[in-house]
This record gives C-alpha cells, sequence and structure tokens, in this order.
C-alpha cells in the first residue's frame, strides 16, 4: 500500500528501493550504536561497535588491547565493519559523478544547447537488485528441493546445506548456491580460492549482463533516448536521426556494461571488507539514497525556475 502511494505521486522514487534502503541504514545504526549487551566468553560487551569502544575503554586496563578488541572482535560489529561501510559509501558516491556529457540542441526553444548526461552507472541498483533476486530465488528452490530429495546427487550440484552457527538458518556449504555466495573473509577466500574466484567471476558477469539486459527492458537504450529526445524536439547538433543512435550507441550500451561491472566489484569489496550488511545491499541503499539526492535537488532546481519567472 505504500509502495502504490508513492507512485502514485504521493512521494518520490520507488517505494520498494525506499524500504530496502531503509532497513539497511537502520541496520547499519543499529549495529553501530546498539545498547544490547551480550554475554561472551570475554564478558558481557556491547552489540553497538562504537558504544563498545567506550565500554572497553572505560572498563579495560590495558587500552591498548582494549583498542584492538573494538576494532577487530569477532563474532559482533566491530570499528573495521563501521569503517568499511563509510569506505563504500564514500566509492559509491565518487563513482556516482562519472559520466559523459552529450551535447543536445532544442529546437523548441531556439537553439538553446544543454547536454544529455550518460552517467557511469547508467542502470543504477538495477542489475545488483536482480542478481540478487537470482540468487534469492535459487536459494529458495534449492533449499526446498534438499529437504524434500536429501542426498540426491542432481539436487546436490545445485546445492548442499547445513545448518549455521546457532540453527539460526541454513548456509550453503556444496554446490551451486556455495559458489554464489561470497566468503566470510579473506582469509576465508585464501583457504578456498576457487570459491572466491567463481563468486567474483560471478557477480561481475551477472551485474554486467543484467545491466545489459536491463537498458532494453526499461526503455533506456539508445533508439529510446532518441525517441524521446524527438518528442521534447531536441536534437544532438551535426546528426540525424538514424546517426544519433549511432553517436549514442558508442556511451550507453558501454556504460551499462562498464556499471554494472564496477558495481559487482564494489559489491565482492564490501563483502571481503566486512561492511555492515551486505555489499549488495550496501549497493542499493547508497544508489538509492543519490537517487533521492538527485530528484530532491532537479525539484529545488524546477522550483527556483518557476520562481523566477513569477518574478520576471
Amino acid at each position: 500500500m505504500l509502495d502504490e502511494l508513492l507512485q502514485k505521486g504521493y512521494g518520490l522514487g520507488s517505494g520498494i528501493s525506499l524500504f530496502i534502503a531503509t532497513n539497511i541504514c537502520e541496520t547499519i545504526v543499529w549495529r553501530a550504536i546498539s545498547p544490547t549487551t551480550i554475554n561472551t566468553g570475554r564478558g558481557t560487551e556491547f552489540e553497538g561497535a562504537i558504544i563498545s569502544l567506550f565500554h572497553l575503554l572505560a572498563t579495560r586496563t590495558d587500552k591498548v588491547r582494549a583498542l584492538r578488541e573494538a576494532f577487530y572482535r569477532q563474532n559482533l560489529p566491530n570499528l573495521m565493519n563501521i569503517l568499511a561501510t563509510i569506505l563504500v559509501f564514500a566509492v559509491v558516491i565518487y563513482f556516482q559523478s562519472f559520466r559523459v556529457d552529450i551535447a543536445v540542441k532544442s529546437i523548441r526553444y531556439r537553439g538553446q544547447s544543454t547536454s544529455y548526461p550518460i552517467k557511469l552507472f547508467y542502470t543504477s541498483n538495477a542489475p545488483i537488485m536482480l542478481q540478487s533476486a537470482l540468487v534469492s530465488n535459487l536459494y529458495v528452490m534449492s533449499q526446498m528441493l534438499a529437504s524434500k530429495f536429501r542426498g540426491n546427487f542432481i539436487i546436490n550440484l545445485l546445492g548442499v546445506w547445513s545448518d549455521g552457527e546457532g540453527g539460526s538458518r541454513s548456509v550453503p556449504i556444496g554446490g551451486l548456491c556455495y559458489y554464489m555466495t561470497p566468503p566470510d573473509s579473506l582469509g576465508d577466500m585464501l583457504v578456498d580460492p576457487i570459491h572466491g574466484i567463481l563468486y567474483i567471476a560471478f557477480m561481475l558477469g551477472s551485474c554486467a549482463f543484467f545491466s545489459k539486459i536491463w537498458i532494453d527492458v526499461s526503455n533506456s537504450s539508445a533508439k529510446d533516448v532518441v525517441k524521446q529526445l524527438k518528442e521534447q524536439q531536441t536534437v544532438v547538433p551535426g546528426h540525424r536521426e538514424n546517426s544519433m543512435v549511432h553517436e549514442l550507441n558508442r556511451y550507453i550500451p558501454t556504460a551499462a556494461a562498464l556499471g554494472g561491472l564496477c558495481i559487482g566489484a564494489l559489491s565482492v569489496l564490501a563483502d571481503f571488507l566486512g561492511a555492515i550488511g551486505s555489499g549488495t545491499g550496501i549497493l542499493m541503499a547508497v544508489t538509492t539514497i543519490y537517487q533521492y539526492y538527485e530528484v530532491f535537488v532537479r525539484e529545488q532546481s524546477e522550483m527556483g525556475g518557476s520562481m523566477s519567472s513569477l518574478w520576471l
């Protein structure tokens, strides 16, 4: 219902993307400042990494050891997880500024010139969302089949599952699903390098593939862009309609594929650095937040333009 309200114009952007971004941000904030206490073998500790830092410094006599524990403690959020998350956020925002501007001219407004931006993340977070949906569906299918046909050779090729720590959820330990799951750490990748290599190849390849497919599905290919420009009575100087398609085809498919590769690489980087949540979740959250920022800036500029026209 909330998604429908946003789609009907009572808000900005997509409801699904907004809910995903909100959930990821809530997870990050909670794991940073959660006041929940947990009894571990080292004593009572706070779940939140930042609160745990001050607690350890206040209660431990060896301050250096307390700092080391706050940065590198296991099985609970630590400061390295927080720093990795901030780093991934910063890198994604930096890559958002990469774009190629195509000069266009308006026929309607007496040849007024402007530019059509083709961003590196041309398809935004679509490839990582499609990749995440694919993996989630395969996980569900594999777990259902494994529970009904336990020990079947064909089913085991899709995925072999085992209960995780504490029996909270099943984790893949073999089969295709295992190689589609990120290694828990760089150390695990060194122990099983084939797992890490195949996971990286899958992430990069699937994100690039879905990004290329998405430009046709979402009507954002070169032909669709030329059609939109034509409807707005806008042309690329020195090009007819056919040559405009050829000109845009020099950039759009490349930006889509390269952007998908970068999205996949950043997701892998986030997973290996131990960023809070998952690489996929963080990428979706950052790109969604940046989309809302762009929409807000555009709304403000349009409002400013309309206000200025009232005064003229």
